[in-house]
């Protein structure tokens, strides 16, 4: 029992002790810690000290920097005030002597207004003094004197107005009226109705009357594969014996001729058969065409063509132009062309080849838009000619301006040709009802007598009575004809007016 005590009491004991060990231990490492963080804070407290220098010398040296700049701009932008300030002052300083010599010169004007007011003053009573003497002199009243001064100024302008537009006309003439009648030419040639039937129209002869129904075939067959394949339009109508063709081709036209004669001479007509012999005879016709362009170029003595260009020559063959003939037209102008240019000495060489070539466009004018001249130019450019014989094709119609002798001798044979009697034909009717209706325009005006349309309707030759109309008047005249016949006429080319004023005195001997 004492033994079990005392192990109690001592086992107490020795809790005691150890809590009071543990609590010992404890309180020392508390404050140990503590120390600890005093020294860290210590630390951070010196390093944040050192930080705020850093930072204080940092923005010490910022604004420092920021005061340099400052008072930098602050200088400049004085230096800039004091630079406009200067040039406001001069400125100010010319409107100064500006406004002084504006102020001298409104006195001056003031001084020369008054001047002219006592001038005009005096220029007045003059005019008045002169119009009494005058009325006292010539013993006419002032309205009766501007009476004879308005009809003679009257007089006057009329006759200056004639006069200019005489100068005018003349230095006119060469530019536009070229101009003007290749327009309305070329118009005429392709779209009048009155040349329409001559250039788009082949008449085939029939053997016999039921070969319409054959060239029809069952349902039409026959002749919507004759069209198809020709491009051509077959007009079968009541004329006897007779088909019509029609197309803006002549080549087409003439190939749809030959294989339609041909088919018509075999009997053998179905649309195998018809595109057969179409093949063939577009075969040939291109053959032909091949080599009516080397017997031309031969005749012309024209060597080292393009073939491209040998075969066009001869697609003119089958191309007309009022009647005549193009590639025969075009051989004509070549050979005239190399007479006129060994007179004139010339570039033959250059002139008989742009003479031959310069219809060369109408071969394509159906397919290609534009003037014959400039797409014949083209063409020729493309197949290397010389850029002479380019331009000379392309102003012999004006569409460009000449500038060389050649391109002004292609000009001259091309009219030559084209203005030879009997070179271009016109249907009788067609002739007679044109020179009638130039006569008639003519004679529609006062003053005329009579009037003559000669050289087959290129000239109207107009007789006026010379007591109603003077000479300066029959300018005007001149100029009215000929703007009424261009406003209600068509006409191929250019017609020539003349006025022929002449007064006649006779008397007799006896």
């Amino acid at each position: 029992m004492t033994e079990l005590l005392w192990a109690v009491v001592a086992l107490i004991v020795g809790l005691a002790a150890g809590v009071g060990l543990g609590m010992l231990w404890s309180q020392n490492s508390a404050h140990s810690r503590v120390q600890q963080r005093e020294t860290e804070a210590r630390l951070l407290l010196e390093e944040t000290r050192s930080q705020q220098k850093e930072l204080l010398l940092q923005a010490k040296d910022e604004a420092l920097r920021i005061r340099t700049e400052v008072e930098a701009e602050i200088k400049e932008a004085r230096q800039g005030l004091q630079k406009q300030e200067e040039r406001l002052q001069r400125k100010e300083e010319n409107l100064d002597r500006k406004i002084d010599g504006l102020e001298r010169r409104e006195r001056q004007l003031a001084n020369r207004e008054r001047q002219i007011e006592q001038l005009y003053q005096e220029a007045e009573q003059l005019k008045v003094q002169q119009m009494s003497e005058l009325e006292r002199i010539s013993a006419l009243s002032q309205e009766d004197a501007r009476n004879i001064i308005l009809a003679q100024a009257e007089r006057e302008a009329r006759d200056d107005a004639a006069r200019r537009i005489r100068e005018v006309e003349q230095a006119t003439r060469e530019e536009a009226d070229k101009k003007a009648r290749k327009i309305v030419g070329m118009a005429i040639q392709r779209c009048a109705s009155d040349y329409v039937a001559e250039v788009t129209v082949t008449t085939v002869n029939l053997p016999g009357e039921e070969l319409k129904g054959r060239i029809i075939g069952r349902e039409g067959r026959n002749i919507r594969a004759f069209e198809q394949i020709t491009g051509v339009d077959v007009i079968i109508d009541d004329t006897p014996e007779a088909v019509t063709l029609s197309c803006h081709d002549p080549v087409r036209r003439e190939v749809a001729r030959v294989a339609l004669t041909r088919l018509l001479k075999d009997g053998r007509i179905h649309p195998s058969r018809i595109e057969e012999v179409v093949h063939k005879t577009q075969q040939e016709i291109e053959q032909i065409m091949r080599e009516e362009g080397e017997r031309v170029a031969y005749e012309a003595n024209v060597q080292g063509l393009h073939p491209d260009l040998i075969k066009l020559l001869g697609r003119l063959k089958y191309r007309t132009s009022y009647g005549q003939n193009v590639l025969q037209h075009s051989l004509e102008c070549s050979l005239l062309a190399a007479h006129i240019a060994a007179e004139l000495n010339s570039n033959i060489h250059v002139s008989k080849t742009a003479a031959l070539l310069h219809d060369i466009g109408k071969a394509v004018d159906y397919e290609v838009q534009g003037p014959h001249a400039l797409i014949g130019a083209d063409i020729a450019r493309r197949l290397g000619r010389s850029p002479a014989i380019v331009h000379a094709i392309a102003a012999h119609h004006n569409d460009e301006e000449p500038q060389t002798v050649e391109a002004f001798i292609v000009q001259a044979v091309d009219a030559i040709s084209g203005g030879r009697p009997g070179a271009r034909r016109e249907t009788l009717d067609l002739y007679i009802k044109r020179l009638e209706s130039l006569e008639t325009v003519a004679t529609s005006f006062p003053g005329v007598q009579r009037a003559f349309a000669v050289q087959a309707g290129r000239e109207v030759r107009v007789m006026v009575q010379p007591d109603s109309i003077d000479d300066y008047a029959s300018i005007h005249l001149a100029r009215d004809v000929a703007k009424k016949i261009e406003e209600s006429l068509q006409y191929p080319g250019q017609i020539k007016i003349t006025v022929i004023r002449e007064t006649r005195a006779v008397d007799y001997a006896r």
